[in-house]
């Protein structure tokens, strides 16, 4: 009946034992990952009851004693974390700003280029940086933007500058700084996903494109950017909860004294407060606070990409 009328619910088919049995190894490995989620995603979450605590190691989580939101409203009434909130969401948006439009920009710059060779060898040079450890990179990044280093050299024999720069001595630099890492570390690596988004936009529509007397720039705007913004509506979706994982090793292995007031994040003050001055419900209310944002930004960008007709992630 369904063939004959498409209106017709479609018939479900019955999980039988024969089919259950037929599917036993995929069941077992499905259900060995549902287990690992909950041991080690959700089974971790009754830690947060530490945030509604004055919690010590002798009472424990279910011993100490309850003081509702108590670590919450110190938390909002404490300036440092207040601009603490301010240097995360900062650098979290200048960080997804600035790698964004660098890897949609390179994803489109090398698929422009025809060289199959020159291609796989700028690609595989570019997904290098990823691979190493943040030590190494703020380790390259503090060598390079040194009084003596590369930068200042460069701006010097420019003109650009008179004298070196200490950019490690002026918090106005920092932002910038954390940026430039990021877009260095990340931009090969973030740029595949749209690589493989041109690469399946179908060539006719170029060759169309062409004989009409389309430029080069006039194929970009008009048929790849439209042919990537689903895929970037989607990523964007994906990273903007991590606005407010503005990170940790490069603010914490590039910061020094001087640049506390700019450098400081979340994870650092929950490194400072909660691990190293033991108050692990105050270090826990933060990490609570972080996740409440970034879920909200998740589910905030999503419904905003309903409305407009987008795609979105659920």
């Amino acid at each position: 009946m369904s063939l004959m009328n498409p209106s017709a619910p479609a018939l479900k088919e019955k999980t039988t034992k024969a089919e259950i049995k037929r599917q036993s190894v995929l069941l077992i490995i499905a259900a060995l990952y549902v287990v690992y989620g909950i041991i080690f995603y959700y089974l971790p979450l009754v830690g947060w009851l530490m945030a509604f605590q004055t919690y010590t190691l002798k009472g424990g989580i279910f011993g100490s004693e309850w003081v509702g939101l108590k670590w919450f409203k110190f938390l909002f009434t404490d300036d440092t974390f207040v601009r603490i909130i301010r240097n995360t969401l900062a650098m979290g948006v200048i960080n997804l700003v600035a790698t964004t439009v660098t890897a949609i920009g390179f994803a489109i710059l090398l698929s422009e280029v025809k060289n199959i060779w020159g291609k796989k060898l700028v690609q595989t040079i570019s997904y290098l940086p990823h691979f190493l450890s943040w030590i190494v990179v703020t380790s390259i990044v503090h060598e390079a933007f040194s009084t003596e280093g590369m930068i200042n050299e460069l701006l010097v024999n420019l003109h650009i500058l008179k004298t070196p720069i200490s950019f490690f001595s002026h918090t106005q630099y920092f932002w910038p700084i954390v940026a430039i890492s990021n877009v260095w570390k990340e931009t090969g690596w973030n740029a595949i996903i749209y690589l493989a988004t041109i690469t399946s936009i179908d060539p006719s529509l170029y060759e169309a494109a062409a004989m009409d007397g389309a430029g080069r720039w006039q194929k970009i705007k008009h048929i790849t950017f439209p042919g990537l913004r689903s895929t970037i509506i989607i990523l964007l979706i994906m990273n903007i909860g991590n606005v407010i994982n503005a990170g940790f090793e490069v603010q914490y292995l590039l910061g020094n004294g001087l640049l506390q007031s700019v450098s400081q994040t979340i994870d650092i003050y929950v490194l400072k407060y909660g691990v190293g001055k033991m108050n692990y419900s105050l270090g826990t209310a933060a990490g609570v606070f972080k996740t409440f944002v970034s879920m909200t930004l998740i589910f905030l960008f999503n419904f905003i990409a309903k409305k407009t007709g987008d795609e979105r992630l659920f």
